[in-house]
């Protein structure tokens, strides 16, 4: 399979790239390619709702930006992996950017038949994951995507506290298992 990994995580190193790395480590040990896209690497602005590209000739974008080399990578995908630090309650505004932007009918010509969820929070609160878990769900139900699961660590605030979890060996585990 390929895997594509979208990172939400600006901070570099920190609990969510740990995360990431854990779980390809895994999925990569099986035999599949994955690559991970720190999607804070790129520049993506925000969808516009515009609905030009449903208008458009290969549904290109009225904006120009780099989402273009994230449609491609996409495109090339079996599975998507969404991992993302969580910011009162929602994944971080530079992965929400990616996400939204795939209101581009662009979206139906994607292979990707698997989807997992990575999690990271400082908060302890059990609801913590909530209003991402129904978004996903949503996603998931719409695409018709086959959930491979997903890690949610709690309470990992300052850079390299999920080392203090089992969080990395179940991301690792969560990757083999595929």
């Amino acid at each position: 399979m390929n895997i594509i990994i979208l990172s939400g995580s600006p901070r570099k190193g920190g609990n969510t790239d740990l995360l990431a790395e854990s779980f390809a480590k895994g999925a990569t040990e099986k035999g599949h390619n994955v690559e991970t896209v720190s999607v804070h690497d790129y520049k993506v602005a925000p969808c516009k709702g515009c609905n030009a590209c449903f208008r458009t000739a290969n549904n290109t974008c009225v904006q120009v930006d780099d989402m273009t080399a994230i449609y491609q990578k996409m495109k090339q995908a079996d599975m998507l992996v969404i991992a993302s630090p969580v910011y009162f309650y929602g994944l971080s505004a530079q992965l929400k950017a990616v996400i939204d932007r795939c209101h581009n009918p662009l979206r139906d010509s994607f292979n990707i038949t698997k989807a997992a969820l990575l999690l990271v929070g400082a908060a302890s609160l059990p609801e913590l994951f909530d209003g991402i878990v129904a978004q996903y769900r949503l996603c998931i139900n719409f695409f018709k995507l086959e959930d491979a699961g997903h890690v949610f660590v709690r309470g990992a605030k300052e850079k390299g506290d999920i080392k203090n979890t089992n969080a990395l060996n179940e991301a690792y585990e969560l990757g083999k298992s595929l």
